[in-house]
């Protein structure tokens, strides 16, 4: 089949590259624009479209998807008989109803649980020990859209969000070929979802990155996991803001909320229930260390 592939981040490389493998011809790929960084400003492009400059595939770069009548028309020049999406922006129907086939999204969670923007955050945050990936039609309402094929995933006790990330991002593209596989054949029914069984995964703000310390230390070890390595939970010490990337759980009956206690190369913060010992952290305008190291040139007592 001609397929369009929408895309940004680099968890959708591995879906792109593996349909690029296939039998199947990426005909064009959209993404993001592109994007000034750092201190020399140099225009960087997305990881989905360096990929395809190497591919040699046409990239297209709306600014907007709504009311474009431009973008819609490259659209229906590429005569596509489907539109595979990985981690891009919503999608308004007389964009996603282009292909004749329609238009599927690889979702990072085993739907209807953990609808929205960060469905790997928060089954780590919620203590989960498991996940899954989804594809599903398109529909108007985000996320809602009947299911074609679903993984479940295990989540580790040492999983991250950065590992649980990478696996998923592997383990969802063979989901995407087997999806495209699936709507070529013909010889599939789409499962509706039940919406009743729904739970969120809003957008990470910043104050949710701000340890509470008087939740437990397994609510708390689990916000540092679901938001480690990008963008880490934080708490403010003197004010400056301390990143920690890793910890583990200590049984401690003895220490009060945010009561710390540290040795030349030991840190135990206490909450609500029991304490976390910090493995890896990092202050504000400073590298990220481990504790001893950390523990060398800095003294919360």
């Amino acid at each position: 089949m001609n397929l369009i592939f929408m895309g940004t981040p680099n968890f959708s490389i591995p879906s792109l590259k593996k349909l690029t493998e296939s039998k199947h011809n990426v005909v064009a790929v959209v993404t993001a624009l592109d994007k000034e960084r750092g201190r020399g400003r140099k225009v960087t492009f997305t990881p989905v479209k360096e990929f395809a400059i190497q591919k040699n595939i046409p990239v297209l770069q709306p600014e907007k998807l709504k009311n474009n009548p431009q973008f819609v028309n490259d659209l229906k020049l590429v005569k596509a008989d489907l539109c595979v999406v990985v981690a891009f922006k919503i999608l308004p129907p007389v964009v996603f109803e282009i292909p004749k086939n329609g238009s599927f999204n690889l979702h990072a969670s085993y739907l209807p649980k953990y609808r929205g923007a960060a469905p790997i955050q928060w089954a780590l945050i919620n203590g989960e020990q498991k996940t899954g990936l989804t594809t599903f039609k398109l529909a108007e309402k985000v996320d809602t859209g009947n299911i074609y094929l679903q993984k479940e995933v295990e989540i580790f006790p040492e999983d991250n969000f950065g590992i649980l990330h990478d696996k998923l991002s592997e383990l969802g593209a063979d989901l995407v070929l087997e999806t495209v596989d699936l709507i070529e054949s013909v010889n599939y029914e789409l499962i509706k979802q039940d919406g009743s069984l729904a739970t969120p995964a809003p957008k990470i703000t910043k104050e949710i990155c701000e340890i509470d310390w008087n939740k437990s230390a397994e609510e708390i070890h689990n916000l540092i996991r679901g938001l480690s390595p990008y963008p880490a939970a934080f708490f403010i010490f003197k004010e400056k803001v301390i990143k920690i990337y890793k910890a583990e759980l200590v049984h401690r009956d003895d220490l009060k909320p945010f009561e710390i206690v540290q040795n030349k190369c030991e840190l135990i913060i206490g909450c609500d229930k029991d304490a976390i010992r910090v493995l890896q952290l990092q202050q504000e305008g400073k590298k990220r260390m481990g504790a001893e190291e950390f523990l060398r040139g800095f003294s919360f007592i």
